[in-house]
């Protein structure tokens, strides 16, 4: 990867990005020596202006930014790196700099708790005790799901009808995760179908 520092006096900008949602987390700074120790330790450093050193981010709170993916921008003069968040991004204690609390993507967020707690096998885990009943049991709790949102499709009491459609997505990532398969692999499938969707009425 080359960068180019010298169009900022040695900084170059440098995004956070949840890996999991997509959300905009923090906006930071780079020197060549904090990208290299980012690189070797997986984990997010910072050059901090005010402080004028290396700053690496949750050496005091543990709120440490573990690096996912790094990829630069078309100038080669500013980065992009996606990261698991180990708590708040900002030092006020909210996920992100930039105020914007959101519920979306949070799917992914729940899949990979959803992973985590098979993956460990958590005794005290509905969700792992539903996966160990078997393939049979979790396909049939998506059906039993799915027919309860359509009785209250039929009725007219919303918060029913959302609550339903949370159980029968929650099922459903149970449902991939047995299978072997994530979110990511069916919006491959929905993005290939895209161009035919655009051709005909959805």
């Amino acid at each position: 990867m080359n960068i180019d520092f010298t169009k900022g006096d040695g900084l170059v900008p440098v995004i956070i990005q949840n890996a999991l949602n997509m959300q905009v987390l923090m906006l930071g700074y780079m020197n060549e020596e904090a990208f290299q120790k980012t690189q070797k330790e997986q984990r997010v450093t910072f050059f901090s202006r005010s402080k004028n050193r290396l700053w690496t981010k949750g050496e005091t709170s543990g709120n440490f930014l573990d690096v996912v993916r790094i990829d630069i921008d078309c100038d080669q003069d500013t980065l992009l790196i996606k990261v698991n968040p180990k708590g708040p991004a900002c030092h006020t204690g909210a996920t992100t700099c930039f105020k914007e609390e959101s519920s979306k993507g949070f799917l992914y967020q729940l899949e990979q708790t959803i992973s985590d707690k098979i993956d460990n096998d958590d005794d005290t885990s509905y969700t792992n005790s539903l996966y160990k009943r078997g393939i049979n049991k979790v396909a049939q709790k998506v059906g039993e799901e799915a027919v309860e949102l359509v009785i209250e499709a039929k009725d007219n009491d919303p918060d029913l009808f959302k609550n339903e459609a949370a159980d029968l997505m929650y099922h459903y990532l149970v449902l991939l995760k047995a299978k072997g398969f994530t979110l990511g692999d069916i919006e491959e499938i929905l993005e290939a179908r895209n161009t035919s969707y655009v051709r005909r009425p959805m």
